[in-house]
């Protein structure tokens, strides 16, 4: 819920706190760098990829470390915004009338809260996606330790390793796309923090509601 003090005097309202902010670069951080390393492991042709940040050996080295660092953050986003990405009998509309939102025909999409049903789908394949690469990473990272009778989890791992990578990949192109171009604004709110009314009232007309229900009196 948003409260009254949220409200800015020059029009614009918090969407994300301090806190947030830096933990959604921590982990866009952390995971660009998994990204280019792991491509870099993933196929010959990208291993320049791991020379250009300082080599295979210090590549392998630091990529499970920054793992660790962006299932924390993931955990930290869980924790701040998993009851705000439950999905409601809006977000069914929501899907119904997505070419709209493809066209930016926003006037014609259903009033989305805080978050649409695309940003809730985004943030839990995030999830879920960045729990399989955890458990499968601490698997290949611990290799050594782990029993010849339990040798099945190494194979299961080396396959669903990169699968879950490639499907992260591709859910942060599409986060990319809908906080740069699909939302124009979306993207200086995890930098400054806040947005302008104009844009709750576009693209997230139940959540302005909710602001105006919220906002103290003009005098």
């Amino acid at each position: 819920m948003t409260h009254p003090e949220q409200i800015a005097p020059h029009g614009h309202v918090l969407r994300y706190s301090f806190p947030e902010r830096l933990n959604h670069w921590v982990a866009a951080g952390s995971y660009l760098y998994l990204m280019a390393t792991g491509l870099a492991f993933w196929s010959p042709w990208l291993f320049w990829i791991a020379v250009m940040l300082g080599g295979g050996q210090t590549s392998r080295t630091l990529h499970p470390w920054a793992g660790l660092v962006f299932a924390a953050s993931l955990g930290y986003m869980y924790v701040k915004w998993s009851k705000q990405m439950k999905f409601e009998a809006v977000d069914k509309e929501w899907w119904k009338s997505l070419h709209y939102y493809i066209t930016n025909q926003d006037d014609k999409m259903p009033p989305a809260g805080r978050y649409n049903a695309g940003q809730k789908v985004l943030f839990w394949s995030f999830f879920f996606g960045g729990l399989v690469l955890l458990l499968t990473g601490l698997i290949l990272w611990f290799t050594d330790s782990i029993p010849w009778s339990f040798r099945w989890l190494r194979y299961i791992a080396v396959i669903l390793h990169p699968i879950a990578a490639l499907f992260t990949i591709g859910n942060f192109m599409i986060h990319v796309y809908m906080g740069v171009f699909a939302e124009r604004g979306a993207f200086g709110s995890v930098i400054r923090g806040d947005v302008s009314m104009a844009f709750a009232k576009r693209y997230h007309p139940s959540w302005y509601k909710e602001i105006v229900g919220n906002s103290p009196p003009r005098k």
